[in-house]
């Protein structure tokens, strides 16, 4: 059991005044300098005992709340941890949306870490299989104690704030009110995700209920994802919605003149030209991060940072304009190495503007990539509620992104939706209130026959 300073306290106290009225003063100094170097030695021995190493791995029994504190800092390699994972898992989900016939000629834009924050708090209710799937189609360190410091590290990270742009994300639970989650599970959701639990009537209210999620979301993005839970999308099976919102807006570090900017040709994958507003930077100042190879240049224009985080838009554009070999050939690794080379140079840069809108039901897509079980009712959330009655109905993800002359606006959604995987107990009771007109009827119940039948519109009636 980990040592106290507070009870320490009160022994010294009486060291101190066990000490007769003739005790020497130099044996008082000696016996308050040994006192405080036993203090300093306790505090040094505590230290040591509230490392990273000892945090629980396991969610902490029913109705106990988990301390998530990692001081001085999270663990080394936690928060490493957790962007390799989200990067692996943003190229796998790319390249499933790429390979899609319905996305075929289509644009693509989503948001990884959106995804990946709703499905790792939905990973902490999930046991067994269904949580061994999970973690392998999104990269989740096997050490709880890690992921968890490096999501902390990461989202405190972002929401640190700067005067040169605005970055923000936000998490959320929203409960059926009448169901009994693991307390466990919902403090480990507020107090490591900042996902603070809000109950709705899912049951009787559940299109209220949706519009209020929405709404959070929209607040979240600046209006940005509206409607990302969709009309039905809510029932009275619905027992939770973990939600997760990214917002965006930066403006580039070189600014785009908008005089310059013209309509010219944009061709297309399948071989067609549009006409585009295009952008453009060719004088002596517009320096940019720039590699290429024999098959693409990749150039990283920087946003205004002052004093928050550096960010960046990174671009690869294959030189013969072929995007699919590109997409075969991209991986985590090669596009690590690939940033390793930039060199700040100038450039002359064309860029589109652009607006896009996304959206997507992700269940057959993250089946397909390797977690299947979550959403069939084989699935074991029994992390959350302490039964095997719950699995993942929906993922859905919304994006929108504005590119201009000024710089970038960028927000995304996620909501997983989980369902009772059957249905309640029992019905509800019903409410019998005879308080209008009736027929009633008297039988023989061995027969069926009915001796005597009538209606009743006046009880008082003699």
């Amino acid at each position: 059991m980990p040592l106290s300073i507070t009870s320490k306290i009160p022994a010294l106290n009486a060291r101190f005044n066990q000490r007769s009225d003739n005790t020497p003063f130099m044996n008082q100094l000696t016996i308050s300098l040994l006192a405080l170097a036993s203090l300093v030695l306790a505090v040094l021995f505590l230290a040591g005992c509230t490392s990273p190493e000892n945090l629980p791995d396991e969610l902490p029994p029913e109705g106990m709340t988990l301390d998530t504190t990692y001081p001085p800092g999270p663990p080394p390699g936690s928060q490493q941890s957790i962007v390799a994972a989200n990067n692996q898992f943003a190229l796998d989900l790319y390249t499933r949306l790429a390979e899609d016939p319905r996305n075929s000629e289509e644009n693509l834009f989503f948001s990884p870490f959106s995804i990946s924050s709703a499905l790792a708090i939905t990973y902490e209710g999930a046991r067994g299989s269904t949580a061994d799937e999970i973690r392998e189609v999104f990269y989740f360190p096997a050490d709880p104690a890690g992921m968890r410091a490096g999501y902390q590290a990461i989202i405190a990270g972002i929401n640190n704030g700067s005067s040169a742009y605005q970055l923000q994300t936000a998490n959320a639970l929203w409960a059926e009110q009448t169901y009994p989650f693991l307390p466990a599970y919902i403090s480990i959701a507020d107090d490591v995700y900042g996902a603070r639990a809000t109950n709705l009537d899912f049951i009787t209210k559940p299109e209220e209920s949706r519009i209020t999620i929405n709404q959070w979301v929209e607040d979240q993005t600046n209006d940005k994802i509206r409607d990302l839970l969709p009309a039905g999308s809510i029932d009275s099976l619905t027992r939770l919605v973990i939600t997760n919102a990214v917002y965006f807006k930066g403006t580039w570090e070189k600014q785009f003149d908008q005089k310059q900017t013209s309509i010219q040709d944009f061709r297309t994958g399948d071989g067609m030209t549009l006409q585009v507003p295009m952008m453009q930077r060719t004088d002596e100042n517009a320096t940019y991060g720039y590699t290429e190879t024999d098959d693409l240049q990749l150039l990283r224009m920087a946003y205004e940072s002052g004093s928050g985080k550096p960010l960046s838009m990174v671009v690869l554009l294959p030189r013969d304009g072929n995007l699919a070999a590109l997409e075969k050939s991209l991986s985590a690794e090669r596009l690590t190495d690939l940033q390793k080379n930039l060199t700040n140079q100038r450039v002359i840069v064309y860029f589109p503007k652009f607006t896009m809108e996304t959206k997507y039901s992700l269940p057959a897509t993250l089946s397909a990539m390797g977690m299947p079980t979550a959403f069939s009712p084989s699935a074991d959330l029994s992390g959350m509620d302490g039964t095997r009655n719950l699995y993942i109905g929906d993922v859905i993800h919304q994006a929108f992104v504005d590119v201009n002359e000024e710089g970038t606006e960028a927000a995304a959604a996620t909501a997983v939706v989980i369902q009772r995987a059957m249905a309640p107990v029992g019905p509800p009771v019903p409410v019998f209130r005879a308080d209008h007109p009736f027929i009633f009827l008297i039988q023989d119940d061995e027969t069926g026959l009915i001796l005597f039948i009538g209606r009743v519109e006046h009880p008082e009636s003699s």
